[in-house]
C-alpha cells in the first residue's frame, strides 16, 4: 500500500503541518519543538499529534 499524506496537529501547541505516513525520520513541529512522529520501519508512531486529515 502507498503512503499518503497527514494533515495532523501538534498536540502541545496546536500548529497544523503536513507530514508523510511512513516517515523514515523523527518529525518535530516547527513552532513549539515538541515530536510529532517517530519512524517505525512502516507507518510512523504518531506520538504527539492528532490527525486531522487525511489527503489524497
Amino acid at each position: 500500500m502507498a503512503g499518503r499524506f497527514l494533515k495532523v496537529s501538534c498536540r502541545d501547541c496546536g500548529n497544523e503541518c503536513t507530514i508523510f505516513d511512513r516517515a523514515s525520520t523523527s518529525i518535530s513541529c516547527s513552532i513549539c519543538g515538541s515530536t510529532l512522529a517517530e519512524p517505525s520501519g512502516g507507518m510512523a508512531d504518531l506520538t504527539g499529534c492528532t490527525v486531522v486529515e487525511v489527503l489524497n
